[in-house]
């Protein structure tokens, strides 16, 4: 295997720091629906994972320096991008939002953003005139072409760019509303798709990164996380009928319940099994979850 396997005890030797930069009700306010996540967690994991995307960080300025010199010119340094992908349900975001937050706090003259992948979903009506609704989330539901324009601006250091905004409530891209992308140090790009290499494509998203990191569990483990979360949206959903669980909010628990397990299996755990878990050698970081969403172990790429 191309990594160095990392306990969790011997990481977080690799930093020592006595300075949090986040408080604990900070902490549960970036923290998913369902995810656990702890300020140890943070402190044994998290920050040293952040000190080493610094380290990822020097080196590219360095090479980019370099580039100047040789150039005989000044070559402004572009945009540090980090990848950050994994399974549905698998704490994606909360990784993404947490190294955000750290990243910032660490590093205060970075100006740190975060987008996800799922802005750049074709639209529902989109995706149902295509033919390819119930393979929503597989790489032929994302517009890659929009995907890969919108990483090259931020390369070329172009000053505000529009993301197509996506709700989770409503289940759909959001009409007209959009996120603004202006000239980042660090952009955190997080979704299912980051590593993925989609078929006639000359450039692919993980070209843009400069560090990809990959959350990982066994699918046993990350099933009962995405029925738990779905329980979990249910028991608020039932207040708004405008969101898109309301439907099974109100209807038969145990029918709500038994349709979820059947996305689980023939769209979310085929996609992992097809396209998501063959991307996990691509990245520099596998952070390893046990029960409970526990880091037990990290996994570092040699080269």
């Amino acid at each position: 295997m191309n990594y160095y396997k990392i306990s969790r005890q011997e990481w977080q030797g690799f930093y020592n720091s006595n300075n949090m930069p986040l408080t604990q009700e900070e902490l549960d306010g970036i923290k998913s629906l369902n995810d656990r996540l702890s300020m140890q967690d943070v402190e044994d994991v998290y920050i040293p994972l952040c000190h080493l995307i610094h380290l990822y960080m020097k080196e590219a300025e360095s090479l980019n320096l370099s580039k100047g010199l040789f150039l005989h010119r000044y070559v402004k340094t572009p945009p540090f991008i980090i990848g950050i992908a994994g399974s549905v349900a698998v704490g994606k975001s909360t990784t993404a939002r947490l190294v955000q937050t750290l990243l910032s706090r660490l590093f205060p003259r970075r100006n740190v953003q975060l987008i996800t992948t799922d802005g750049f979903l074709y639209p529902n009506a989109t995706l149902q005139e295509k033919g390819i609704m119930d393979r929503k989330g597989f790489p032929e539901s994302y517009d890659m072409e929009r995907l890969i324009q919108f990483l090259n601006e931020v390369k070329s250091g172009k000053k505000e760019i529009k993301v197509p905004v996506y709700s989770h409530s409503v289940y759909d891209i959001v009409p007209d509303e959009f996120e603004l992308i202006e000239q980042p140090d660090i952009l955190i790009v997080e979704g299912i798709n980051t590593l993925q290499l989609p078929q006639n494509q000359q450039i692919y998203v993980s070209d843009f990164f400069d560090f990809s990191l990959f959350v990982d569990a066994e699918p046993e483990l990350i099933e009962h996380w995405y029925l738990e979360r779905f329980e979990q949206l249910l028991d608020t959903a039932f207040l708004d009928p405008t969101n898109y669980y309301y439907q099974f909010a109100i209807g038969n628990r145990k029918k709500a319940l038994a349709m979820a397990e059947s996305v689980w299996q023939n769209v979310n755990l085929k996609n992992l099994e097809e396209y998501i878990l063959p991307t996990r050698s691509r990245a520099d970081i596998i952070l390893h979850k046990t029960n409970h969403h526990l880091i037990d172990e990290i996994y570092l790429r040699k080269y």
